[in-house]
């Protein structure tokens, strides 16, 4: 029979998805694996929803989406964002991961490479190998509390890197990063000449550090940011995203969205629309819920003696079980699963940094989140002591904030 375009065979299984599809066939299990939001979604945009569906409102929209979403795109990230842009640099995509892969697709050629965060989200390097390139991993190591070293991707950079990858809020992290950080990033962009794109899905849910986007920053001529209302209105199904790029990209991108996937499905985005010109208090008591959670995880994982990094943004635990998995955290992920009935994903999922580590969604009732942590292996007196890569510390913390979150 006929072969397959060689590149597939680069793409890698996602060993989330490998956790997630076990955990459905077992009963019982306290799920903290997957990035799903537990808040309900506002009525208010559920009647949006179903109001455009009653209404036969089902016809082809433009390809960048409906001037309704994208003007309240570009008000809203106006005055949360601080970017200014217009509705030709708005694109609607089926949810953050499509802007994601529209991105790639754009911007790199066969053989080109793509520094991506590691760890780092799981698409990242799949869409690299999709798109015929090579994802080149720069570190974020505990001993910096995964922040990115700016001499380490110095050394990364090749003639043939076109593209960085940012992601703040850090999923799997929940780590913020600072504006030195991200200013340090763009700087280093610049000297290289390089494409930056900014995943900012998990924008709304920052806590004791500011959220700051890239583009915010200056230099819009190079910087595409992907947004997404899957997590911060609860809607991961209704598969809503949008990507802002620079200046001049609209022709191309009307036929790159026409041959792929024409448009997205028009009541969702009517209850998109809604969702960001309506009030936004239920956003904020998500907010608040996973905050709870994340301090009465952090406070339980110090009372085991349990290492994990100091979460400052979405709603991820970073937690360190090197102890008990013998250099193997996915198939101590699959063992935990099967004998504690408790689901998360094994930090090596994420990249050749993450091994060692987990990650917890604390996107669930409290009761389940505490339960699926006692549930964890605490160190032991014979536990080897912690090396250079892993410090002796109950938690690692990232840098202080300079002001409060918004």
């Amino acid at each position: 029979m006929p072969r397959l375009a060689s590149h597939t065979d680069s793409v890698p299984p996602s060993g989330i998805r490998r956790i997630f599809e076990l955990a459905h066939a077992l009963d019982d299990v306290i799920y903290l694996a997957i990035g799903e939001p537990d808040v309900a979604v506002d009525p208010a945009i559920l009647r949006r929803a179903s109001d455009a569906w009653l209404a036969d409102d089902t016809g082809y929209t433009p390809n960048g989406g409906i001037l309704e979403l994208r003007e309240a795109i570009v008000r809203t990230v106006a005055e949360r964002n601080g970017i200014r842009t217009d509705t030709e640099r708005v694109w609607v995509t089926n949810g953050a991961t499509q802007a994601l892969s529209l991105a790639f697709s754009i911007l790199l050629d066969p053989g080109d490479e793509v520094l991506v965060p590691d760890p780092g989200y799981t698409t990242f390097g799949m869409n690299a190998h999709l798109a015929s390139a090579t994802p080149v991993p720069y570190p974020l190591r505990p001993e910096a509390a995964f922040t990115p070293d700016l001499d380490e991707l110095e050394r990364l950079v090749t003639d043939r890197t076109r593209l960085l990858v940012v992601n703040s809020p850090s999923n799997p992290l929940g780590a913020v990063f600072d504006r030195d950080t991200l200013e340090a990033l763009l700087a280093f962009a610049r000297r290289h000449d390089l494409w930056v794109l900014s995943d900012e899905v998990y924008e709304r849910f920052s806590y004791d550090q500011p959220h700051i986007s890239l583009a915010s920053l200056g230099d819009d001529e190079r910087v595409l940011t992907a947004f997404s209302a899957s997590k911060t209105y609860a809607l991961t199904g209704a598969r809503v995203g949008w990507l802002l790029t620079p200046p001049g990209f609209a022709p191309l991108l009307r036929s790159v969205q026409e041959a792929t996937v024409s448009c997205i499905n028009t009541p969702a985005q009517r209850a998109v629309a809604a969702a960001l010109t309506g009030p936004q208090d239920h956003v904020e008591d998500a907010a608040a819920h996973y905050r709870a959670n994340l301090a009465a995880a952090t406070a339980l994982l110090d009372e085991l003696g349990i290492r994990y990094l100091e979460p400052t943004g979405a709603f991820y635990l970073w937690v360190d079980v090197s102890h008990a998995t013998d250099g193997d955290v996915a198939g101590w992920a699959e063992r935990f699963l099967l004998q504690q009935r408790v689901a998360v994903a094994p930090g090596s999922a994420f990249g050749r940094m993450g091994e060692g580590w987990v990650r917890l969604c604390v996107a669930a009732s409290e009761r389940d989140l505490l339960e699926g942590i006692r549930r964890l292996p605490a160190p032991t007196t014979e536990t080897p002591a912690p090396t250079a890569e892993t410090p002796a510390v109950t938690h690692a913390t990232t840098a202080p904030a300079p002001a409060p979150a918004s």
